[in-house]
């Protein structure tokens, strides 16, 4: 055979075998894993901390040559990127990654991503916390902020948060240290937090939250 028929058959070998013996799952394993899309596979990276199942993960689709730097730009023509995290069913979980599942993805197929891909967005969230102004862990949660449905909308309001927190974190309430991070929303908590699409201003929530605890 010539070296490009070799190639063919070796790419074909590497298929097969990714099919046929694929490495299952395992939740919290920083690895990328393989998922389905449609008649495709594509591959995907998880969102630390929210990739424990049992039914649904948190997602974003990749390039399949990622990280190669040269997969970015051909990754976002082809609709790759700005899609965010997504929800992910753990039923359409191959397993983990194998190169010999990229001949089954879009980008080697020369298509694009569809826009609908099966998957829901995966949602934001922040947390304004208080916490002992000794450098200890000890502390609370003052306030939760979700679901985000969009990164842009979590930044404008953390902006706003960070803002009224300036030159106050440390008194507002006594003896703790009043911070803001950002962070996934976790569904298995949703009870736990404030819509911030109802109209409320957050900082008018935060002051409410401080006064509560100050009783």
């Amino acid at each position: 055979m010539s070296p490009e028929d070799q190639a063919v058959v070796d790419q074909f070998r590497a298929v097969l075998t990714a099919v046929r013996n694929p490495k299952p799952w395992a939740p919290g394993t920083a690895q990328d894993i393989a998922v389905r899309v449609g008649p495709f596979v594509e591959r995907a990276q998880t969102r630390p901390g929210d990739d424990h199942g049992p039914d649904l993960i948190a997602v974003t689709l990749v390039h399949p040559d990622t990280p190669h730097a040269g997969a970015y730009l051909y990754g976002r023509q082809l609709g790759y990127t700005g899609r965010d995290w997504l929800r992910c069913p753990t039923t359409s979980i191959v397993g983990f990654w194998q190169p010999g599942y990229t001949q089954l993805t879009h980008a080697a197929n020369g298509l694009h991503l569809p826009d609908d891909i099966g998957m829901a967005p995966a949602y934001y969230a922040l947390y304004i916390e208080a916490r002992k102004r000794d450098d200890s862990l000890d502390g609370f949660t003052l306030l939760r902020l979700g679901p985000y449905t969009q990164i842009r909308h979590a930044q404008q309001d953390g902006d706003r948060l960070t803002a009224a927190l300036n030159g106050r974190e440390t008194s507002l309430v006594s003896g703790y240290r009043i911070t803001m991070r950002f962070g996934p929303f976790c569904v298995s908590d949703h009870q736990l937090f404030t819509d911030p699409y109802n109209g409320t201003d957050v900082v008018a929530l935060l002051n409410a939250a401080v006064a509560d605890v100050r009783g």
